[in-house]
């Protein structure tokens, strides 16, 4: 504790950072205190911007910093597990960017590693604190739309050859842990297995079909819930311009459908044999996607999980999205690139 709040670290000051920043300066409990980035030039400056906390170039000079409380862990993916554990065995409760890892094997460690060192983990899916999502799980979990037919997701983004080319991480299976999926996609698959539940399995087909990374840019994927009901996964990177993010689901007895978070159809009927009828949305809400920029997102969502995650510290709670939580959307995303390489059905 610093000045009576939680000192906040972040590591990795690219271009993600600034929303962690921000969102640290707009909670009543948090403090940012230091920060680290590899790069010592880009670190001080982003210091700099952001009056001037302690930089440290080596994030494990940074875990050893009495005044940090809680690690924001902003890197590529693939070190997010490795740092997330050394921060839990500093002492430091973590939340960490999606996704946790890009291997379930690390994700698990990471989350016996906070388990056993009493360290806090929660992680950064944004569009679930957002009331279109909220309102739409609660009525399909209440059985508003009663069984479960359909639940979509349609992720269609625009990624440049300059954006890959921009950082030697992007793009690749090493540190990226995959394409269009794992990276842009990750949110969108989230919120729908928050929605509708687990998958039982999945048949899915990915490519790099336009840009000229190792990963896929195109991914479609034919899932079938543990509920009983079917799925469609197309995410892209490769579609020009990127188009608004679709959720669709369909029960028998009605429709929601979600463009970019604002929901554009409530059709619903209390007789599962009658025509569902279009009701008045019940909540109106829009937030910027990010679907041809990836810094044209809403900062509301960091915001409300970095206050969450300073209470869950003080109040001694679990934070709003937990490592098991998180953990979810990186199984399901591994078992389609399974499907591809094998070429058949996978059980989750």
């Amino acid at each position: 504790m610093k000045n009576g709040k939680l000192g906040f670290g972040i590591i990795g000051c690219g271009v993600i950072a600034p929303f962690h920043a921000k969102s640290i300066e707009k909670c009543k409990d948090a403090e940012l205190v230091a920060v680290c980035d590899i790069d010592e030039q880009k670190g001080r400056e982003f210091a700099h911007e952001q009056g001037m906390p302690a930089f440290y170039k080596d994030f494990r000079e940074l875990l050893a910093c009495r005044d940090v409380d809680v690690v924001c862990i902003c890197t590529p993916s693939g070190m997010h597990a490795d740092m997330g554990c050394a921060a839990a065995e500093a002492g430091k409760h973590l939340l960490c960017e999606k996704p946790l890892d890009i291997s379930l094997a690390k994700i698990d460690g990471l989350i016996e590693s906070c388990d056993r060192n009493k360290a806090k983990l929660g992680c950064i899916f944004q569009r679930r604190t957002y009331g279109s999502y909220k309102k739409t799980r609660e009525v399909v979990q209440d059985g508003l739309l009663g069984q479960m037919v359909l639940g979509d997701a349609y992720l269609k983004y625009y990624r440049s050859q300059k954006y890959y080319n921009s950082g030697q991480w992007r793009g690749t299976w090493e540190l990226d842990g995959g394409g269009c999926l794992m990276n842009q996609g990750v949110h969108g698959i989230d919120i729908l297995l928050w929605i509708m539940g687990e998958v039982k399995s999945v048949y899915a087909k990915c490519a790099h079909l336009v840009r000229d990374i190792p990963v896929e840019d195109t991914a479609v994927a034919l899932l079938h819930f543990k509920n009983g009901a079917y799925g469609v996964i197309e995410g892209t990177t490769s579609v020009n311009p990127g188009q608004s993010t679709k959720i669709e689901l369909h029960g028998k007895k009605g429709t929601i459908t979600i463009h970019n978070d604002r929901i554009t159809q409530w059709a619903t009927t209390a007789d599962e044999d009658e025509m569902a009828e279009e009701k008045q949305v019940p909540i109106e809400e829009k937030h910027a996607g990010g679907v041809s920029d990836p810094t044209a997102i809403g900062m509301e969502g960091h915001i409300e999980l970095i206050a969450d995650m300073a209470d869950a510290v003080l109040n001694g709670r679990e934070p709003m999205i937990s490592g098991e939580s998180a953990r979810r959307p990186v199984e399901l995303i591994l078992s389609i690139y399974e499907s591809q390489r094998k070429g058949r059905e996978i059980a989750l």
